[in-house]
């Protein structure tokens, strides 16, 4: 077998199930042996950032292993945004480059796509990715191959690996298995120990849940682990749609501090024993608290460690800490005194028949009222007020880059998700991200891919806005979108009232074989009720810090 089947095989086995691209001179031995092998299928789309966000959102939402191919220097250069969001959001994404053969780089002439030097491309990479490989001698490149996936895999970051184009068809050993790592049993019994112990002294213990869990594939023992515990579940604004399926009696909801419940608010503000699992300590899951949350009190798991106070234990894998505290914690009784679980909410009540005009709060609504009647459908989103609005949708499977927060994401991610799981999903965009972005929807006919997209079309960057409400430069163009999608191969719905959106929703779901793009005409500076709060919340706390 030959390094590209090698490679495949390898990449297959650590749960990657496709890989997306974009082809290119440098790298078309690599696209054509991927083609031939038939290991794993190839979807092409039509720009790299397109590329990243699939290939992102396939390893968040399945698990395992998203791979993006491209070419060297014009292609990977397009990447590296979709590269830095997954390393900044933990995700194990596996960026394949094509480069030039050794005979070119030793030729003395610059090549094309060279910036700087040969190596540019390389050292940008090293910034974005948690390790990395030149697979330039077959003889070392299953070591190589090995060390860079697990690598992904075990910190849950972007890796690396250039293949100069006289490689692919090279004979090559098989990748070998290597055997999962395992942490100090002493120091992880201690640290399970300490953390339960910790959890009984506290008066108010809350267990906050976040996007590592979903990373491990650890939903469903935490969800075990919430009941066992019997003290109130969150997830953090970026862990959205954790444990959605799962029976966990005390999830609460999704905090969001100042602009989200304030009893909830409070409950996790506090809190006397603050478990943070798989919980990204980052602005945008904690910058708009009412009352500053303090770090010494909370136990974190994250990164492969644990800290408590000032307690660290540093090589604790999160899913051998689950593990260790599942076994401590009976299932007969919860480890706290058990706590009355909150209402959940009730049936959405039909929309009035009269045709007002639609808000972003309508949005939420009418998509809770659809999977009322059809079930629940994961949700792909952007960031931007379409993100604030997710968070009136009831508990569903969501995706987004809600720390990164780069535009672009939602169109890609769906067709990343579909393609990945077979699950048809919406799409919550913005009409700023879906310029950016949406045009990836032309692939999906050709892919066999049919989202359901919801455009919040207000003619600018609505968010941006919010925070600057006289400033000309939010302003965008009024595209006509759902016009333009029959020529990508789907259909396309205009809605400006709110009787317009049910019908084009329950249209929408019962077409399928063509995406169905729904273009929901927004008036300017009408935004959900929960970025009003988030805005309002980031100005008083400004407004503070500097009087």
């Amino acid at each position: 077998m030959n390094l590209t089947d090698r490679l495949l095989q390898a990449l297959a086995e650590r749960g990657a199930t496709e890989i997306f691209g974009i082809p290119g001179d440098f790298a078309l031995p690599l696209f054509r042996e991927i083609e031939r092998s038939a290991t794993l299928p190839l979807y092409t789309l039509s720009h790299e950032p397109g590329v990243g966000f699939a290939a992102d959102a396939a390893a968040r939402y399945r698990g395992g292993l998203g791979v993006a191919a491209v070419t060297y220097g014009a292609g990977a250069f397009n990447l590296v945004n979709a590269v830095a969001g997954a390393y900044a959001e933990r995700v194990p994404l596996v960026v394949l480059s094509g480069a030039p053969a050794a005979h070119e780089a030793a030729s003395g002439l610059l090549l094309h796509h060279q910036v700087k030097t040969l190596d540019s491309q390389w050292r940008v990479f090293e910034e974005l990715t948690a390790d990395r490989a030149r697979l330039d001698d077959a003889r070392q490149a299953p070591q190589q191959i090995a060390r860079v996936l697990d690598t992904a895999l075990r910190e849950s970051r972007p890796v690396y690996l250039e293949i100069p184009r006289d490689m692919p068809q090279r004979p090559c050993d098989e990748v070998p298995v290597t055997a999962p790592h395992e942490p100090d049993p002493q120091a992880l019994a201690a640290c399970a120990d300490e953390l339960l112990e910790r959890l009984r002294r506290a008066r108010r213990p809350v267990l906050m849940v976040g996007v590592e869990v979903r990373r491990y594939g650890l939903e469903a023992k935490v969800a075990t682990l919430a009941r066992r515990l019997g003290i109130p579940v969150v997830t953090s604004f970026m862990g959205r749609g954790l444990l959605a399926d799962a029976d966990v009696p005390l999830l609460r909801g999704t905090y969001l501090g100042l602009a989200g419940d304030p009893v909830l608010s409070q409950e996790v503000e506090t809190s006397d024993g603050l478990l943070l699992l798989g919980v990204i300590v980052s602005d945008t899951n904690f910058a708009v608290s009412a009352q500053r949350i303090d770090l010494r009190f909370a136990i974190q798991a994250l990164g492969g460690r644990v800290v408590m106070g000032h307690h660290v234990y540093p090589d604790v894998p999160l899913s051998r800490l689950i593990d260790a505290l599942l076994e401590r914690v009976p299932a007969t009784a919860p480890l706290v005194a058990p706590l009355r679980a909150l209402a959940t909410k009730g049936r959405h009540e039909p929309r009035r028949a009269e045709p007002s005009p639609v808000t972003p709060a309508d949005i939420a609504d009418a998509v809770n009222r659809l999977m009322q009647r059809h079930g629940p459908m994961p949700i792909a989103c952007d960031v931007g007020d379409c993100l604030f609005t997710a968070m009136d949708i009831d508990p569903t499977a969501l995706i987004a880059p809600g720390y990164y927060a780069t535009m672009g994401y939602g169109v890609p991610a769906a067709l990343g998700l579909q393609a990945a799981t077979g699950q048809r999903p919406i799409v919550l965009v913005g009409d700023g991200a879906f310029q950016m972005t949406g045009w990836e929807l032309g692939n999906a006919q050709r892919h066999g891919w049919d989202p359901i997209v919801i455009v919040f079309n207000n003619a600018g960057w609505e968010m941006l806005r919010a925070f600057e409400p006289e400033a000309r430069f939010n302003d965008l163009s009024a595209w006509d979108f759902a016009q333009m999608a029959p020529g990508m191969g789907g259909d396309g719905a205009r809605v400006e009232d709110c009787v317009g959106l049910e019908a084009a929703l329950e249209r929408a779901w019962g077409t399928r074989g063509r995406f169905q793009l729904i273009d929901v005409r927004l008036a300017q500076r009408d935004c959900s009720p929960t970025l009003q709060r988030f805005v309002g919340a980031v100005r008083r706390l400004a407004k503070g810090a500097a009087g």
